[in-house]
């Protein structure tokens, strides 16, 4: 296996709300769990027009969470994006479906942020292997995963991250604390030595 960062890409409609807030948490939850250059985690959006900055109530909330929302720039989700990442996790069933459309090779590895972390919610941290490096843990909770989506209803409109946009800050709280859940299960079946927890995606 190639020893390199796990690419991680997050997708949302214009990459100045959702995906940007999912972006910097994960940095630096990836960072504070797994050390600096575990993983290199990108955002964009499907329709993203590129060079703008995140959204004012999004940088308010990574502020207040000790997080610098600075140097970030959105940008689109273009097929050679989307190929280049190991797994990419989209806000929306929609959008998941356009990354799948304009990428077809990133089927198995493109998912909703929700989605994919109900899944692997479900698979117990000592089934995946040993190994420090993300990118080599990652077929292994791949191959899990596809067993666990077989057991599980199919992807419904509680897998959707709704958009905070033209919402007050809170709602931009709330798309964050989501997002919290969504980070902590992935951050845990990417950490080596962990016993299954207890952990809910709301």
């Amino acid at each position: 296996m190639e020893e390199r960062p796990l690419r991680l890409l997050l997708v949302c409609h214009a990459n100045v709300c959702r995906s940007p807030l999912a972006e910097r948490l994960a940095r630096d939850a990836f960072a504070a769990r797994l050390g600096a250059g575990a993983a290199e985690i990108f955002s964009a959006g499907t329709h993203a027009t590129p060079g703008r900055a995140m959204h004012e109530h999004s940088a308010a909330v990574l502020r207040e969470r000790g997080i610098d929302p600075e140097r970030f720039a959105t940008r689109l989700a273009t097929p050679g994006l989307l190929a280049a990442a190991d797994l990419v996790l989209t806000a929306t069933r929609a959008q998941r479906a356009h990354c799948v459309t304009i990428a077809p090779s990133t089927l198995r590895r493109t998912f909703t942020m929700r989605q994919f972390a109900r899944l692997a919610e479900a698979v117990a941290p000592e089934r995946l292997p040993a190994v420090a490096a993300p990118l080599r843990r990652l077929p292994a909770l791949m191959d899990e995963i596809v067993v666990a989506r077989s057991r599980q209803q199919g992807s419904t409109d509680a897998d959707d991250l709704k958009d905070p946009l033209n919402s007050p800050i809170e709602a931009f709280r709330e798309c964050a604390k989501v997002l919290d859940g969504v980070v902590d299960v992935l951050v845990t079946r990417f950490e080596t030595g962990v016993a299954p927890g207890a952990i809910h995606v709301h």
